[in-house]
Formats: structure tokens, sequence, C-alpha cells
């Protein structure tokens, strides 16, 4: 005898009352936080329960009873599916508000410190459109929606459920890849360029990658814009035999023909078991290796391999921000910790003496020289390694004490031995930079021994979605 499935629980007439950090919205049912994804506050929910801790839930809404007055249409037809932008469904106003009270909740909770009114948060001119890299994945299976299995199950259809795909990976699951026809968040011609890509591979019989036994060619699709109207395409390919080769040149030979804008189509050949390719070479194809992009008077070379802030016209807004932060003087020694490729480093460095830049990834630190040296800027140095390695009482001795520090950590914020070494060299000023209020918030508690918070800036990165940056000031008690 068969065992019978259990079945979860449906909670009937709940009512959405907040929005989580982490995008999904909050229920409260009994003493039960309940995390749903895709409803916002106000929609009056059924709810089942997929996974039950003591004090909290993770749920999906199985029928709304009533629509939220607090309500947008979606624009995209993948949302609630794609999990890329979740809060398509939430007027961007309610977006901003809600992302500015998370910067609140997060140094009033966490930090506890003493601070001054936080600014209104800078929202975004571009609410679509606004990002310049977007990468795509082959599939040789697509992830198919349920409108998508009942349309193959219906009498009428002779379509093959295995199908290949060329989009996103559905979130938590690395084989599983949604098909995109239209993405908002870059400019059209990325559509074109990815739609016409799996149209020529289609009808070219190129196979796609199986993401769980690595057999196929095709792996991956990389599209950089920027503002000078610039396009980088990189396409990474499995390749085992000259027929693969050939098949793949082939769709190369198309993009470059179909699409001349592109001034930078770049390969990969990747044998490996993932889609990293930092320590493989790179070919060009057609163009040069690099795209260009501007702000202000400087010019910023992008690799395939360079980081760069994804939403170039607001990254303008938050370099400002910093820029006005730090207040800077000509003769004044400014570091710039976690500095990437120096962007920020670059952006201040002809309002002071000197700027040092230190970064983990040693090929960042290469692009933030060769940045350097085309924009002629000779008081900007920049140091590879561990942070909290480099960062000492030597290293400071050599380079002299900073009467300014920018830092610009990763999501889990600073190492304590990073923060001990700040407080030891105790600059003026910290412009503390944070696409993590938490863990912000978290290190400002760390330096209030030292240093008071004078300004907060919240600044919206990535409209349609639960993140947001904020820049903090930090003065020398």
């Amino acid at each position: 005898m068969s065992r019978k499935r259990h079945q979860q629980p449906v909670i009937g007439n709940v009512t959405i009352s907040g929005v989580a950090a982490e995008g999904k919205a909050i229920a409260r049912v009994d003493d039960l936080v309940v995390f749903v994804p895709f409803v916002v506050p106000g929609d009056v929910v059924d709810l089942k329960i997929l996974k039950r801790k003591h004090s909290y839930a993770e749920a999906v809404a199985v029928n709304i009873r009533r629509l939220s007055d607090v309500r947008a249409v979606p624009f995209c037809r993948h949302f609630g599916t794609c999990g890329g932008c979740k809060w398509q469904n939430l007027p961007y106003q309610e977006q901003l508000r809600y992302k500015q009270q998370q910067v609140i909740d997060s140094l009033t909770r966490i930090a506890k410190v003493d601070l001054p009114e936080i600014s209104p948060i800078l929202g975004s001119e571009e609410t679509v459109r606004y990002r310049n890299k977007l990468e795509y994945s082959f599939s040789n299976m697509r992830w198919l929606t349920p409108d998508e299995l009942a349309e193959l199950d219906s009498p009428e259809s002779d379509a093959p459920r295995k199908q290949p795909g060329l989009g996103f990976h559905i979130p938590g699951a690395f084989d599983k890849v949604l098909h995109i026809g239209e993405c908002w968040l870059q400019d059209g011609i990325s559509d074109r360029i990815r739609n016409s890509a799996y149209e020529y591979a289609v009808e070219h019989d190129i196979p796609f990658i199986n993401l769980r036994s690595q057999e196929g060619v095709l792996r991956d699709m990389m599209v950089r814009l920027v503002t000078t109207g610039q396009i980088m395409v990189l396409v990474q390919a499995k390749i085992v035999t000259p027929a693969e080769n050939g098949l793949f040149m082939g769709l190369m030979q198309y993009l470059s023909d179909s699409f001349p804008e592109i001034t930078s189509l770049l390969y990969v050949i990747n044998n490996k078991c993932n889609d990293t390719f930092g320590d493989l070479d790179v070919h060009v194809f057609r163009g040069e290796g690099f795209i260009y992009e501007t702000m202000e008077d400087l010019r910023f070379k992008i690799g395939p391999k360079s980081f760069f802030q994804t939403n170039s016209r607001q990254a303008y807004r938050l370099y400002s921000v910093v820029r006005d932060f730090a207040g800077l003087g000509k003769d004044d020694v400014v570091y710039d910790l976690y500095t990437g490729t120096g962007t920020i480093a670059l952006f201040v460095a002809s309002r002071a003496g000197k700027v040092i830049g230190i970064e983990y990834v040693p090929e960042a630190i290469e692009d933030a020289r060769v940045n350097a040296a085309l924009n002629g800027i000779g008081n900007a140095a920049f140091y590879a390694g561990d942070m909290k390695d480099v960062l000492n009482a030597d290293f400071i001795a050599e380079h002299g004490a900073p009467d300014v520090i920018i830092t610009d950590p990763p999501r889990a914020g600073m190492h304590k031995d990073v923060i001990d070494v700040i407080l030891s060299a105790a600059p003026e000023r910290i412009v503390y930079v944070s696409c993590n209020p938490a863990t912000q918030a978290r290190d400002v508690a760390l330096l209030d021994c030292g240093y008071r918070v004078t300004a907060v800036q919240p600044v919206d990165m990535f409209p349609h979605t639960q993140h947001v940056e904020v820049v903090t000031l930090l003065e020398k008690r």
C-alpha cells in the first residue's frame, strides 16, 4: 500500500501586513510570522504553508480574496516565475518607502547609536532598462510554467515537452532555466541579440548544455551595454570536437553579421563544470576586448571580467554622495577600501592629495591601474590582497595616515580586524558605502566608540527589487 502524501495546511483569509528585507511580504498568523512571495501589503489571501519552524513559516498564496489598494500591475510576463524583480506588483514610490524604512530599522535596531535625520532615499530616474550587464544561461531542457505544461497537455498540442531555453535560473535551482522572451532590465537590443542567438542555435541544431550531465555546447551569454552606446557580447561554449567548434563559430559569425552595433564580440571555451571564466582565456571574435563607460570627465575601460556597478546612471549619483560626504581637501590622504576596479578612488582623486585603493581581487587592481593611466591620474595607487592582511600598521606607516577612509565592503561587511585598524588609524571621516544595511549597522556599532554618525543617504540602485544601498558618514568624536 502506498503512503499518502502529507498535505500542507491552507490558512484562509490572511491579511498581508508588510514586507521583509529579503523581498517577500509578511503576514502574521497568531504568533507565527509568515513570509510570502509575490503579494503586497493589504492583500487578503489564502496561504499554503510550505515550511514551518518554531516562530516563522514560508508560504505561498493559493488564492487572493481581495487585492490591496496599494498595488501595481506587473509589466513583465515572466513576473512571479523568474524571481528577479520581486516588487513589480508594488508601486515604485511604495518600494522606496519600504527601502527607506529598512535603512532606518537597521540603524536604529542593530546599531543602536545616536543618529541624525536620515535623508530621503534617492530613487532611480530609470526604473526599467537600467542594467548595464545581464547573464543568460542556455539549457537543453527549459523550465516550463504551469500554463505552458497545460498547453502542452492539450489534445491540440504536438510540441515536445523537452525544449531548449535561454534565460535565467529559477531561484534556488542550478539546473532549471526559465526561457526569457523579453526582459525589462536591459535595453531592447539585449532581447534582440539573445532571441536571435536562440533561434539560430535551434535552427542549426547546436546542442544546448545539459546542466546536470554537462553534455552539450552552448553554456552562457553575457551582454554589457554602457551609456556611451558600446555593446559587449560574450558567449561561452563547451567544445570537444571539430564539428562542435564549427557549429559554434557559425553562431558567432551570425551574431557578427546580424548585429554590427556589437563593438566587442567575445567568446570563451569553457570545458569545466560551471560557467565561471575568471581563470580562462577570453577570445576576441570581432572588435576590441573591452568597452568604455564615462562618468563626468573620466573614462573607465571595462573588460569581460571587470566589475562595474550595474546601474551606471545611478552609480554616478551614489559616487557623488560619497565624494560630497568625504569633504576632501587638496592635501588629504584617502584610503579606498574594497576598491574593486577603483571607480570611487578615481572619481574622488582630483579633490585629494593621494588616494590608496585596496582590493582582494588582483585582476580588479589591474583594471584600476589601467583606468588610472587612461585618465592621467597620477595620485592614485592600488594594492591587491586580503583587506585584514594588507591594511595594518606597517602599511599605514609606509603610505601615510589617512585623513579620510572610504569603505565599500561586500554584503558580509567588514572583518573586525579591519575595523580595529580603522579605529587605530583614526581618520577624520569614514564614508561607509553598503549594499546591506544590516551588516553596515553592525559595523557602525563597533565604530561608535570613536565615531559618530553625522549623515545617512539611502540610494536605490535596483528598482523592483528589495536591494538598497546606503552611504553613511562617520566623523571622529
